[in-house]
């Protein structure tokens, strides 16, 4: 009887894991599409194919959807790990890192941008989300001063520039009307050789 009691809660454990992903999934391209305001709980469960009482079982609500969809991001930069003891490699990483992340995930980094934006009232609660890739960055940058592999006047304004070609806007079709046919770590290797120039420029 144990055995088949574990059987049967094993199946609920699955089936329920496979409900939530199908909510997460809907609602990321509903807010990437329509935003947070724009987007509601009936347009996330048609789009999931789900009943209105499941994403309050589930989640309890549009603002728990919300912010549950982000834990990709957080996942990402809490498993990242950066030798500082190479830290112009340990930025490369870093940079290559989110720029195939960004490509896979635009849809993430299109909700973020939007919330930005705006200002959002829920920028607050999306703290977890923003400031480790920050500070990471920082760190890897303060690294690279300290050892004079990079040549720029500011820490502060170095963070915004490689954060801002980081969640560039190349997934979106209104500014890139011609689709390039790099691959996700192409872009990659482009972008960290951009970064590295302009972050090196006093050197040359």
């Amino acid at each position: 009887m144990k055995g088949l009691s574990q059987l049967i809660q094993s199946k609920s454990n699955a089936k329920n894991k496979l409900v939530r992903d199908q909510i997460l999934k809907a609602a990321k391209q509903l807010f990437a599409k329509k935003g947070y305001e724009g987007t509601t709980v009936r347009q996330i469960c048609n789009e999931a194919n789900v009943s209105l009482a499941l994403v309050s079982y589930h989640f309890g609500g549009k603002e728990n959807v919300f912010f549950e969809v982000f834990e990709p991001i957080r996942q990402l930069f809490a498993n990242m790990n950066y030798d500082l003891s190479d830290s112009l490699g340990a930025l490369k990483i870093f940079c290559r890192q989110f720029v195939i992340f960004r490509n896979e995930e635009h849809e993430l980094i299109s909700i973020l941008q939007q919330e930005l934006v705006m200002n959002s009232p829920r920028l607050e609660k999306l703290t977890d989300v923003f400031i480790p890739s920050w500070e990471q960055l920082r760190l890897i940058l303060k690294k690279c001063q300290d050892e004079n592999t990079i040549q720029f006047p500011s820490i502060d304004l170095a963070v915004n520039f490689v954060m801002g070609t980081l969640m560039y806007s190349f997934n979106i079709s209104f500014l890139n009307r011609a689709q390039s046919e790099l691959s996700s770590e192409e872009v990659a290797d482009l972008a960290v050789t951009f970064i590295i120039n302009g972050l090196t420029m006093g050197k040359r």
